[in-house]
């Protein structure tokens, strides 16, 4: 029994060490600001992505390939 009780004991303090790790609420400001999002202006890319799509004639995200006549 007690094998069983040890692993299972390091296994709770483990989960119990990372219960911590998320945003403290006095740090969120800080992390919705503007220049903090991966995509600081997302209208603009969501311009751009149209524009691109509309004339490469490709759809999905820029990882995928694909390509046309640009006739749209």
């Amino acid at each position: 029994m007690t094998c069983r009780l040890i692993p299972l004991l390091l296994v709770a303090l483990a989960m119990s060490a990372c219960s911590d790790i998320g945003v403290k609420p006095w740090q969120r400001g800080t992390l919705a600001r503007t220049d903090m999002q991966l995509d600081p202006y997302p209208i603009e890319s969501h311009l751009d992505d149209h524009i691109y799509f509309s004339k490469e004639a490709a759809s999905g995200g820029r990882g995928f390939g694909g390509g046309g006549c640009g006739c749209n």
